[in-house]
Formats: structure tokens, C-alpha cells, sequence
């Protein structure tokens, strides 16, 4: 009963605490509440107090602001009311100076009509004069004016044509001084470093014999060996009365050389007939083809034109067993493409396009008698065939003015050809064609009016005219120069240049008895 006791007692002080404490807490909060609310309500005073102190501060710097502004405004107002009082005043001035000036100009106007009225009145009254003096100079000379103005502009005319002749003669001159020096200079400087040899080629082949019976053992039974030799070769052979020697005749060089070498062989050898001519024949043949490639390769190293097509190649060996006036045109082709590349070095111009062009100018001439054409025509369609520049192709069409050269490279080409062909001893021309063209060239040249006589000198490279002074002036001289170099470009063909020389000259003889 006790214990009940106890825990009653015990658990209603629990309670009793547990309710003092409560209060106690709550209490205890309600303290820091209301401690807490004061101190909020410290804090807001504060801000407002703050604000109105900082609102007041904005609104005095606003006010001063705003009076500065308006103190800059009426400074900028003021000094603009000035400035537009001054440019009003300026503008005043000018005006009174304007108007001045208009004044002014009006009088000078009324003074210039005045001036102009006397000066119209003084014109016509100079026209009527100049009308009288005109016409009494039309009676004293009796001659019109448009009759004067003729003559008048004749003479100024034939001075004039005297004057222009004089100096285009003065400046020829002289241009050709210095074209001339410079040109020695250039094509003296490329023969010196291309001095090639050149030999006299016909159309005939001479063979030794050993002894006069190998012409019987060459004609055969009943002339069946010749005949193998001519069929298998194209040839003529001709048998004579030469002593120990047999020719070899044909227009194409390639046949006459498989043709001189079969029969060599043959002679070697001791035993001629049909079966072994046909033999010795096709070996002499392709060794002629041998040597001819070694020959295009030969000049291809020679130039240091590398890149040819090798067709080309085998043209230009070709060309070894060809000749033009007694020119080998191979070693004719090899000059060109040394002369043009040292040319074109001393110019400036591309040396490979020229030694190139050079090389393969006359190409043509491989096939010319094979084809139909002109060797410059031929000559460019094989360098197009076988994918050569296109300037090259235009050097090769140009180099005979079949179309007019467009390249310094193609002009130089030209002038390579010329050299070569016209150095002394690398051509040569029958006796009869030779006279025949020393014949044309005076003829030319006594044709034209006031020529008194022409001689042929220089061996066709230079014609020498006398004209008759009372006829031609020297004025008229150079004129006549140029006509007769045109006719012979024209009518004529020539290796090289022909130099063209007009003399006048007066003399006047005395005997004194």
C-alpha cells in the first residue's frame, strides 16, 4: 500500500516538474520574443531615419544638378544668341558687298556692249577693207584666191615632202647604224661560237673498183646482176668508161647510200649474184637505218634536245643524206640551233624554244619528196604530230614567212637560217641559175625610171644603181631604194640578202684652151 503510495507520489512530482518547466520555458520564450520584436523594431527606425536622411541628401544633389545644368544651358544659350548676332552682321556686310559689286558690274557691262559696238563697227569696216585690198590684189596678180592658195600649198607641200624625206632618210640612217652595230655584234659573237664545216653533197655516188673486169662481173650474164642491184635498191648505175669507178646515181640520198654499200660489200666480198645482192642489200639497209638513228640521236646530243619524240628522232638522221644547194641539211639544221640559242641568249629570249625550233626547222625536208608540200607545210604537221609545243610548230610554219613570225624566238630562227645558209661556201647554185638571177636582179633594176645603169656585184648579194641626177634627187634616191627592194622581195628568189645602193651624183667638166 505503501509502494502505491510512493508511485503516486513519485509520478505526480514528475508531473508537477514537468509542468514547471513547461511554464518556466515558455516564459523564457516569451522574453526572447519580445526582445527580439524590440530590437526589429530599433532596426526599422533606424532604416527610415537613414532614408530620410539619404532621400533628403538626393534631393539637394538633384537641386544642385540640376542648377548647374541650367546655369551651363543659359552660358550656351548666350554664347549662341552671339554667334548668330555676329553671322546676322557678316551676312549684312556681304550683302552691302554684293550689292556694291552688282552696281559695279553693271557698269562694266554697259561699258563692254559700248566697247563691243565700236568693236563690231571696226570689223566690218576691216572686212570691207581686206574685201578692196583682196580684190586689187586679185587684179594687180591676176590670179584668184583659191589659185593662190594652190600654189601656196604646192610649195609648202614640196618643201614639206623634201623636209620629211631628209629626215626619214637621217633617222633610217641612224637607226641603222645601231641596229646594224648590234646586229654584227650579236651574229659575229654566234659565228664565232658555232664555226660548223660544210661539204659540197651531189646526187651521185662515186665507187672504186679494184680492177676493170668487176665491171663485167657487176653487169652479170645478160645484165641480170645489174638489174638485181637497180630493182632491189631504186638506183641507176651507171657503167662507163671511167676508169676503175662505177656511180651510183638517185634523187633520194637514202637509196644511193644503201645502194654504194651494197655494192662495196659486194666488191669485198668477190661473189656477185641475184641471191646475194638481195642480201648484202637488205643488210646495207639496215645499216643505213642504224646509222641514221645514231645520227638524230648524234644531233640530239650534239643540240641537248632531249625529249624528242624518237620518230622525229629518225627524221632528223634522215636528213643526214640530205642536201640543199650542196648543203648537208643536217649539219645545216645543227648550225641553226646553235646560232639561235646563242642569238636568243644575248637577247634574253627562251634559248630552249630556240635551239628547238632550230633544230627541227627544216624537218619538213625528210619527207618533202614523199609527200605532197612545201617542206615549212610538212614540217609542221609532223611537229604537231608528234606533240611539239606550239610555239615550236609557229617557228618551224614562220622560218620562211610562210606566216609572219609572232616570237622573237621565231625571228631568230629566220635569222639563224639566213646565216647559215648564206655563209660563203655553205651553198652552192648551177651556173646557169646563178646568171640567171645576176640577169633578173639588173634587169629590176633598170626598169624603174631615171636609172641610168645597174651592175650586179658581190656575187648577187649586192646591186650597184647610177640614176640620173637632172631625174631623181636624193630625196627620190631613197624612195627609189625601197621600190626596188620591194620588186625583188617579190619577183625574185635568193639565198641570204641583196644589198640595194642608189648613187646620184654630178659632174660637171671644163677644158680650159
Amino acid at each position: 500500500m505503501d509502494v502505491i503510495w510512493i508511485c503516486i507520489a513519485a509520478l505526480l512530482g514528475v508531473i508537477a516538474g514537468a509542468a514547471g518547466g513547461y511554464f518556466y520555458r515558455k516564459n523564457n520564450h516569451e522574453r526572447k520574443i519580445g526582445r527580439t520584436e524590440e530590437y526589429a523594431r530599433n532596426l526599422l527606425e533606424d532604416a527610415q531615419r537613414r532614408a530620410e536622411e539619404k532621400k533628403k541628401e538626393v534631393l539637394l544633389g538633384a537641386k544642385e544638378e540640376v542648377l548647374r545644368l541650367k546655369t551651363e544651358l543659359d552660358h550656351e544659350i548666350r554664347e549662341r544668341r552671339g554667334e548668330a548676332q555676329r553671322t546676322e552682321r557678316r551676312l549684312l556686310q556681304r550683302e552691302e558687298t554684293m550689292d556694291k559689286k552688282m552696281d559695279n558690274l553693271e557698269a562694266r557691262e554697259e561699258a563692254l556692249n559700248k566697247k563691243h559696238e565700236d568693236l563690231q563697227r571696226l570689223t566690218d569696216e576691216a572686212e570691207a577693207l581686206h574685201a578692196r585690198q583682196q580684190t586689187e590684189l586679185e587684179h594687180v596678180a591676176q590670179m584668184t584666191q583659191d589659185e593662190a592658195r594652190q600654189v601656196l600649198m604646192s610649195r609648202v607641200q614640196k618643201d614639206a615632202y623634201h623636209d620629211a624625206a631628209a629626215l626619214v632618210r637621217d633617222i633610217e640612217s641612224r637607226a641603222k647604224e645601231e641596229a646594224d652595230k648590234k646586229a654584227r655584234n650579236i651574229i659575229a659573237l654566234a659565228i664565232q661560237k658555232c664555226a660548223s664545216d660544210h661539204v659540197a653533197e651531189t646526187t651521185v655516188s662515186v665507187v672504186n673498183l679494184p680492177n676493170e673486169d668487176m665491171k663485167g662481173r657487176i653487169i652479170g650474164r645478160e645484165g641480170r646482176n645489174i638489174r638485181t642491184l637497180e630493182t632491189a635498191t631504186g638506183v641507176d648505175l651507171i657503167i662507163d668508161d671511167t676508169p676503175e669507178a662505177v656511180i651510183v646515181s638517185s634523187f633520194d640520198p637514202v637509196r644511193r647510200e644503201v645502194a654504194r654499200m651494197a655494192l662495196e660489200k659486194l666488191i669485198q666480198d668477190g661473189r656477185i649474184h641475184p641471191a646475194r645482192i638481195e642480201e648484202l642489200v637488205e643488210k646495207s639497209r639496215k645499216e643505213v637505218d642504224n646509222q641514221i638513228r645514231e645520227a638524230g640521236e648524234q644531233a640530239v646530243f650534239e643540240t641537248n634536245m632531249h625529249g624528242i619524240h624518237h620518230e622525229l628522232v629518225k627524221l632528223l638522221g634522215r636528213m643526214r643524206y640530205r642536201t640543199s644547194y650542196g648543203q648537208n641539211v643536217l649539219k645545216h639544221s645543227i648550225e641553226v640551233s646553235h646560232l639561235a640559242g646563242l642569238m636568243a641568249a644575248e637577247l634574253g629570249a627562251d634559248i630552249t624554244l630556240a635551239k628547238r625550233a632550230g633544230l627541227l626547222h627544216d624537218i619538213g625536208k625528210a619527207v618533202d619528196h614523199e609527200a605532197e608540200g612545201t617542206h615549212v607545210s610538212l614540217g609542221g604537221e609532223l611537229a604537231r604530230k608528234y606533240r611539239e609545243s606550239p610555239e615550236v610548230v609557229h617557228c618551224i610554219l614562220a622560218h620562211h614567212n610562210d606566216i609572219e613570225p609572232q616570237t622573237i624566238e621565231a625571228v631568230l630562227v629566220q635569222a639563224a637560217d639566213a646565216i647559215s645558209a648564206a655563209r660563203p661556201g655553205a651553198r652552192r647554185e648551177s651556173l646557169e641559175s646563178y646568171i640567171k638571177r645576176l640577169d633578173k636582179l639588173e634587169e629590176i633594176s633598170n626598169s624603174f625610171a631615171g636609172v641610168e645603169k645597174s651592175y650586179a656585184i658581190q656575187s648577187g648579194r649586192e646591186v650597184r644603181i647610177v640614176v640620173k641626177p637632172e631625174d631623181v634627187n636624193d630625196a627620190g634616191t631613197l624612195i627609189l631604194a625601197k621600190e626596188i627592194v620591194k620588186r625583188i622581195e617579190k619577183e625574185m628568189e635568193y639565198p641570204g640578202q641583196i644589198k640595194v645602193n642608189v648613187i646620184r651624183e654630178t659632174r660637171a667638166t671644163e677644158y680650159a684652151k
